[in-house]
């Protein structure tokens, strides 16, 4: 028996997507072009980006189920995310497509049993064995770093994040 399991990284997923959520909300749609340095993101483009960072682990553990990224072809999927991200989207869009895709990939990692979990499969060179609970825990991970970049922008757009505003509240209700 694991300690964690599939339900938990489901858990873990929605926490994490639900706060991006809530920064995309925050973001007003006017500052959805903002890019905070030549050759950076735009808020639009990182929260599409965002919205489609499931899209390779679902393939290599899901559609393909490799055991080896060996031959894997790396630029054709970069380059179909790509085109994706560079899609014009409203904010409505964008946060309907964060929604609709967390949702749907936090109910396929519901229902994974242990024993798929445990799986390993190598990298491009055929060594450094992963599980399949490391390829996807990335999803999360890397949600976590561009939403760490969001906060970052949501400072020099003078917004205060939102997981700030609630430690706020919580030190002025305890001095209550």
């Amino acid at each position: 028996m694991t300690c964690y399991g599939g339900k938990e990284l489901a858990a873990a997923f929605r926490t994490v997507r639900n706060n991006t959520l809530q920064i995309a909300q925050d973001i007003p749609e006017d500052k959805y072009d903002f890019t905070p340095a030549p050759g950076a993101r735009s808020v639009a483009r990182t929260l599409t980006h965002i919205a489609l960072l499931s899209s390779f682990q679902e393939d290599i553990q899901r559609t393909r189920r490799v055991t080896t990224l060996a031959g894997y072809d790396f630029g054709a999927m970069t380059a179909s995310l790509a085109a994706v991200e560079d899609e014009k989207r409203s904010k409505a869009q964008i946060v309907a497509m964060l929604r609709e895709r967390g949702d749907a990939f936090a109910s396929w990692l519901e229902g994974l049993s242990s024993e798929f979990l445990c799986e390993t499969f190598t990298d491009p060179t055929g060594q450094n064995a992963r599980t399949r609970l490391e390829g996807l825990m990335s999803v999360k991970e890397h949600e976590m770093h561009h939403r760490g970049q969001l906060m970052l922008v949501e400072r020099l757009l003078g917004i205060v994040p939102h997981l700030t505003r609630q430690r706020q509240e919580r030190a002025a209700a305890a001095k209550h």
